[in-house]
């Protein structure tokens, strides 16, 4: 239907009456007149145009009235609504507005400056904390579209992995790195390459099953869960590595065997530092025990009945790996070579450092493995090395073996280390808490480090130079607080660390506070959508029920402290990434274990060796400006040291948590995103991996 040209509007609106053709011919005649005067206006008043264009705001004034709306002959003002007038009136508004935009956009401009300098603190936090959102809003859409530009291989469920890859450690490979020309001991250790990385999951093995809850699982193990033969259980090794028993499909971890006994050989360590026994080794400053090649962990689990925390350190083994056996146990271990690099601890970490027949050459490299072991050990701490070379009777008939027992006394004393009264094949070294020994040494004996050295280095090579003596934390063991109340550092301490007693205390609050919240989630009630019955209460998850726990972000170890505060019974590894600021040294002076890593890399520990895995503000560290790798690789490395059944805990800014829930699914996980009440900006992902096993072939 075609539209009438004119609406008439009854009541008020404009109606047109008449003849058309009237209209018409009015209208042409009004049009002739209009062009006349334009035409008669242009001829005689071109200066007066010029002026006006000069003078925007002439209009203004009465005499520009005057000038404008001429007198008539009989003393009327000409029509307002002519042609010309009507002109006139338009160039005057026009002038008016051009003036009240001027007078508005000066008004705005001293508004804001004003208000600018009236903003407080607060209101510029606001600002800078709404930018902040906005920034990482915008900057996980543009790694969302990112990650999902590299190809539908991201898109679909990862594969299982080959049966093959059911024990792979990524970054450790022995044969390989002989091929690439690695000898000397350096075949053993990590070497990282585009070849680390894999885009399937670890399936675990076919008779797989639950450890045992602590402290159970700490004396028996299933057969099934390592990769270990009968052979190599029965077979001899360290010490340690012979207090097993296999059981049809159990081994057991007994501390008697024929030929030593666990704890006769601790307290012979005790009485050599001059100690009633191993009980009293709190009393005497030590806390923290590396174990290198620690068998099965046999030792680490003695003294973690007296609150002592070891970690074992071993290289990589295909079968029997020491390191895997230990986890599977709940003892702390990760893999590392003490031959190869060193090792990514800070600078005086450690109490005391145990080798029992750990196949390390001491007197080999010109020293530098007992320049490493002194860099680790704090002021006053113990070297206990295990090894028929010390039995002088026997090295005396063996001329070889008496020159390398000598290399090694020498180098000890060239590093102002005490021997301690020797028993059996056990030397207990003291080293030195005064600084003024390394100016009595010989000539000859390794330099002191320079005072810009690497406080906590991440896989360098090993030094020539005495480190930690131009450090801060120079504090002795003797003269440190006893755990545990070391955890909670001194305001003095503190400052050593660049931290405030109020920030400190703060974050101990928050930690608490989270660990209490976080507890009651590890169910798989979360993953339920139906609503509980009217007066159910969803039972309390037991104190035991995880014991080997992982923070990929630890910040000031706040999360190991408020577990350890609530009673769980766990172990925390402590990772600081090296994207980050380096607060190693600070945890490990509280008494906690942890180490550096980035987490663009695989972790150096085993398949299905953590109950929880845990990070805070990880996903904004490593992937909110400029990521070095994809979200999914941090995800797929998760899931394969991650325990079936095992937990997952993020806790981040609320775009990146949406979009790790995304990526969840392709890892099979059931995932959960719960709001953070006190915290709109945050979410927490909960994750639990399921157990799928592989089918017996």
């Amino acid at each position: 239907m075609s539209r009438p040209l004119h609406r008439g509007v009854s009541g008020g609106g404009w109606r047109f009456s008449g003849n058309s053709q009237d209209y018409w011919e009015d209208s042409q005649m009004k049009d002739r007149i209009e062009k006349e005067d334009v035409n008669r206006n242009q001829t005689n008043g071109a200066d007066h145009t010029n002026s006006s264009f000069k003078n925007p705001f002439r209009f203004l004034f009465t005499e520009n009235l005057s000038s404008n709306h001429k007198l008539g002959d009989r003393s009327f003002i000409s029509d307002p609504l002519s042609p010309g007038a009507v002109r006139s009136w338009h160039k005057a508004i026009l002038s008016f507005l051009k003036l009240s935009l001027v007078v508005i956009v000066i008004l705005a401009l001293t508004g804001s400056f004003w208000w600018t300098l009236s903003i407080t603190s607060t209101s510029r936090g606001q600002i800078l904390h709404g930018y902040r959102r906005l920034q990482e809003q915008l900057v996980s859409d543009m790694y969302e579209i990112g990650e999902l530009s590299i190809g539908l291989s991201r898109v679909r469920e990862l594969d299982y992995c080959s049966q093959e890859s059911g024990n792979y450690v990524p970054c450790f490979n022995v044969s390989e790195n002989l091929a690439m020309g690695f000898s000397g001991g350096d075949e053993y250790g990590r070497h990282c390459g585009s070849r680390s990385k894999q885009n399937c999951l670890v399936l675990p093995p076919t008779n797989y099953r639950t450890p045992l809850r602590w402290p159970a699982g700490r004396d028996v193990i299933w057969y099934a869960n390592v990769n270990i033969t009968a052979q190599e259980v029965l077979s001899s090794g360290s010490l340690t590595k012979r207090m097993m028993m296999l059981d049809e499909d159990q081994i057991s971890f007994r501390s008697v065997s024929s030929n030593f006994d666990v704890e006769d050989y601790s307290h012979q360590i005790a009485e050599m530092i001059g100690l009633r026994n191993e009980s009293y080794f709190i009393q005497a400053g030590i806390r923290t025990i590396l174990d290198i090649d620690c068998g099965y962990g046999s030792y680490g689990a003695h003294l973690s009945s007296h609150q002592l925390l070891t970690m074992c350190i071993a290289n990589y083994e295909a079968s029997g790996s020491q390191v895997q056996l230990t986890l599977e146990r709940g003892l702390p271990a990760m893999i590392g070579s003490f031959t190869s690099k060193q090792l990514p601890y800070p600078s005086l970490s450690f109490d005391m450092i145990h080798c029992a027949r750990c196949h390390v050459d001491w007197d080999i490299k010109d020293d530098k493995y007992l320049v490493e072991v002194d860099r680790l050990l704090r002021p006053g701490g113990y070297f206990v090395w295990t090894d028929p070379l010390t039995n002088s009777q026997r090295s005396l008939s063996n001329k070889a073996n008496l020159k390398r027992w000598n290399t090694v006394q020498l180098s000890a004393e060239s590093l102002c280390w005490d021997m301690l009264p020797q028993q059996d094949e056990t030397v207990v070294w003291k080293k030195t808490s005064k600084k003024n020994c390394y100016s009595k040494r010989k000539s000859g004996s390794p330099s002191l480090c320079s005072k810009h050295e690497i406080e906590a280095p991440y896989y360098k090579s090993l030094p020539t130079c005495i480190g930690g003596t131009h450090s801060r934390r120079w504090v002795p063991i003797e003269e440190r607080r006893k755990w545990p109340s070391q955890a909670t550092l001194s305001s003095a301490e503190l400052v050593i660390h660049g931290l405030g007693t109020e920030e400190f205390a703060e974050d101990a609050i928050n930690w608490k506070s989270a660990i209490d919240n976080y507890w009651s989630l590890l169910s798989p009630l979360i993953f339920s959508d139906h609503p509980k019955r009217p007066g159910d209460e969803d039972p309390s998850p037991p104190y035991n029920m995880l014991r080997n726990v992982l923070d990929m972000n630890a910040h000031f170890g706040g999360f190991n402290a408020a577990l350890l505060e609530t009673r769980k019974s766990v172990w925390v590894m402590n990772v600081v990434p090296t994207s980050g600021r380096n607060t190693l040294p600070l945890i490990v002076d509280r008494g906690y274990m942890g180490v550096l890593h980035d987490w663009c890399e695989p972790f150096p520990t085993y398949p299905r060796t953590y109950d929880l895995v845990h990070a805070e503000r990880l996903l904004s560290l490593e992937f909110s400006e400029k990521p070095r790798c994809h979200m999914m690789d941090m995800f797929t490395e998760i899931d394969r040291i991650l325990r079936p059944e095992g937990w997952v805990i993020l806790r981040d800014s609320a775009p990146l948590i949406e979009f790790a829930r995304s990526l969840t699914t392709h890892l099979k996980w059931d995932a959960r995103v719960v709001e953070i009440e006190s915290n709109s900006d945050e979410k927490l992902l909960i994750c639990q991996k399921p157990f799928h096993k592989r089918q017996s072939s």
